[in-house]
């Protein structure tokens, strides 16, 4: 398998442009390259040009690659038209595996040898997708975290016919255009954010429907509390730097029983009708009455302003973790 250079990419292609895949667009004009974007939705062109026209300040105040430029926006007719000549496809089509699949049955008869697609599902199996396809080997899951123009993570995995080779670059693409690309070994449903994040929400469902706090409280328990180390590190390296000198090894003797003990005594609800009325009661008590609008405008700009500093910050310590 030959494939280009990942460091020198200069144009790629965006197949589906609802909001992740026009956040996607985003993105990579803002590194500089020539965008392709197709979907299937009449009028798409103006949303997408929209999405990117709002969002552009935003990717203006974090920093523009040379070149960057809006302009470098091209919208095409068909999904073959889009794809031709791009070395890299972001597909964002619905969480759907016959549409996902229709999809790439016709993606696969235009692609080129040398051209890696990566879908952007949340939590579908690669392996069910490409199943089937001449250019399977060439298929894998490059799924972001929403939204992709500000949140850096990207979780990249093959499947059974995907060539080793096809994950290297797509990780090499990534990481060239300034993402922190991860890569499971396998896959497994709902990738690991998603996981992650499921499981910790599982509990704080437990805990709420339970009575043993408010979802404001446990929100606020999240975000001034293990919130802020996390946006730093993972939570294996807190409890790792926990244990002192002794590392991960002296905390398992100081805490292992207890963290035991909070294991066993997890919660495991089930989204019956009942926890979800408490949970829907309860989301609107955390918001405190506003609207989800304003919640989400002041979300994204406290974002903004901590991956800034985050940026600044980790420039001015140079290389090393965390």
């Amino acid at each position: 398998m030959t494939l280009p250079d990942p460091n020198s990419l200069k144009n790629v292609a965006v197949i589906g442009a609802g909001t992740v895949g026009a956040s996607w667009a985003t993105f990579f004009l803002a590194r500089g390259l020539d965008v392709a974007v197709w979907d299937p939705a009449p009028g798409f062109e103006g949303r997408v040009e929209a999405y990117v026209g709002r969002a552009w300040p935003t990717m203006e105040r974090l920093g523009l690659s040379p070149g960057a430029n809006i302009r470098r926006l091209v919208c095409h007719k068909t999904p073959e038209a889009a794809i031709a000549g791009a070395p890299f496809i972001q597909e964002s089509a619905p969480e759907d595996v016959p549409i996902k699949r229709a999809l790439y049955a016709t993606l696969d008869r235009a692609l080129r040898p040398d051209t890696v697609l990566a879908s952007s599902s949340s939590g579908l199996l690669i392996s069910e997708l490409q199943k089937g396809f001449r250019n399977a080997p060439r298929m894998l899951i490059g799924h972001p975290f929403n939204p992709p123009h500000l949140i850096p993570l990207v979780e990249v995995v093959g499947g059974p016919d995907t060539e080793p080779a096809a994950i290297d670059f797509a990780i090499a693409v990534y990481k060239a255009l300034g993402k922190p690309a991860v890569r499971l070994k396998r896959e497994v449903t709902g990738h690991i954010a998603n996981r992650l994040q499921s499981a910790l929400w599982r509990e704080a469902v437990h805990l709420i429907t339970t009575g043993v706090a408010s979802a404001e409280d446990v929100d606020t328990a999240i975000a001034y509390g293990p919130g802020l180390r996390w946006a730093l590190m993972g939570q294996t390296l807190v409890w790792h730097l926990g244990g002192g000198d002794g590392g991960l090894q002296r905390m398992f003797e100081i805490l292992g029983p207890a963290i035991q003990s909070w294991w066993d005594d997890l919660g495991a609800p089930d989204l019956t009708p009942e926890v979800k009325a408490i949970m829907v009661r309860e989301a609107a008590g955390a918001a405190g009455g506003q609207p989800i609008l304003e919640i989400a405008k002041r979300r994204d700009e406290l974002l903004i302003g901590l991956i800034e500093t985050l940026t600044r910050i980790r420039s001015e310590l140079g290389p090393g973790k965390p």
